[in-house]
């Protein structure tokens, strides 16, 4: 039979026993509506508020900064449209970076048609911001600045908390600027404080650290005010209407708690994947490795095969049992090639050939050593098909 192997752990995770146990009793025994007087309903409210404390201790927050939502986009739509329309009398400009996830690009775009100015910093090839280039595009009409922790693509870590320190320093000079910034990918693979990092307001997701999919939240700092998004009833401190998932609330609190106390197996991650770099890098040539070298998540790895197509290394390599990814899922089906890679300076060839490998701690060694049996293979095949490959020769 097949094997199956799953290096796809950015685009989703698997729900874990534990957490599926945790929120079992909240699908079948305890569904109240947690906005009900009575027992059933206090029961459940009991739940969505032991979850709040718990996820807020994982980030360093107080609970009551948390708003839970269904997922990273709806974190991401409320921080920035809650905090432009909020602050609209006061200025209309927005920061943010080019290669952010599309909830937050997207979101950007709809707000320019609404008359909101949009800067989009650079990232270059090793897919940083620079600070210096963030000094120079903050005006008077700056009031929110939203910038990734990690790219989902590369897995470029920013530098968020020296952000933070210059937003903080604007502060004492004039008016507010609000700092976001999602954190999808690097919560629960790396110690996240939102008081160290000196962010407002920042986007968690369930289904990237093994919760189920459908629920998220976001921190949102004591004092920071957003419009809602959503109009109802006054759940969340009335930051989002709407009856609480509270066997997603449940899950997404274990998922946490299990995440923080495993990050030393990242460690462990970080060893597959300069392993499997090493080893694609000794095996086949002409591979580009995409990001930057140091700053970047422990689990995933973006490699450009040159003269290749990545769609076709995708098919061939689910063929052979192993699930990777060209780029973020939620572009897939799209017929547009990563923004990602695009904004780091790659031509559209070298975008075409590139794949994401991205791992969870359950990933073994022998899962990797697979992967590097058949890789090669699959390239020199998929090469000696692609007129590209002849005319580079």
């Amino acid at each position: 039979m097949t094997r199956r192997i799953y290096f796809d752990n950015s685009a989703t995770t698997f729900v874990l026993p534990e957490v599926a146990e945790a929120m079992q009793p909240y699908l079948t025994e305890f569904y109240g509506n947690p906005s009900s007087v009575h027992s059933f309903g206090q029961k459940a409210r009991a739940a969505v508020e032991d979850a709040r404390r718990k996820l807020a201790l994982s980030i360093g927050a107080d609970p009551s900064e948390i708003v839970f939502l269904s997922g990273g986009t709806e974190a991401n739509n409320l921080a920035i449209r809650g905090i432009a329309q909020a602050q609209a009398d006061k200025g209309r400009h927005i920061i943010t970076c080019q290669f952010e996830h599309p909830a937050v690009l997207n979101t950007c775009a709809a707000l320019e048609k609404q008359g909101w100015r949009v800067t989009y910093l650079p990232v270059y090839k090793d897919g940083l911001v620079r600070v210096e280039d963030l000094l120079e595009a903050i005006t008077d009409e700056t009031v929110l600045i939203t910038i990734m922790h990690a790219n989902n693509e590369v897995g470029t870590v920013q530098c968020i908390e020296e952000i933070g320190k210059v937003v903080r320093e604007i502060r004492l000079q004039r008016r507010n600027i609000f700092f976001h910034s999602d954190a999808v990918q690097t919560f629960g693979k790396l110690p996240i404080n939102v008081k160290q990092l000196g962010v407002d307001l920042l986007s968690i997701s369930g289904h990237k650290i093994h919760a189920p999919k459908g629920i998220g939240a976001l921190f949102v700092r004591k004092g920071v005010r957003l419009v809602t998004q959503s109009t109802g009833g006054h759940q969340e401190r009335d930051r989002r209407a709407g009856t609480e998932n509270v066997p997603g609330i449940v899950a997404l609190a274990r998922a946490a708690e299990l995440a923080v106390a495993n990050l030393d197996a990242f460690a462990h991650i970080r060893y597959l994947r300069d392993y499997l770099e090493d080893e694609i890098s000794r095996l086949i040539p002409d591979v580009l490795l995409n990001g930057h070298r140091e700053r970047r998540l422990p689990n995933i790895s973006n490699i450009t095969f040159k003269h290749v197509d990545g769609e076709g290394l995708l098919i061939s390599l689910d063929l052979k049992g192993i699930a990777v990814s060209t780029g973020a899922a939620c572009s897939s089906g799209s017929t547009e090639q990563s923004h990602v890679l695009a904004a780091m300076g790659l031509d559209k060839e070298l975008i075409r050939g590139s794949l994401r490998f991205s791992f969870s701690r359950f990933n073994t060694l022998d899962e990797v050593n697979y992967l590097i049996q058949v890789l090669p293979e699959i390239v020199e095949r998929l090469r000696k098909l692609s007129p590209r490959w002849s005319h580079a020769r």
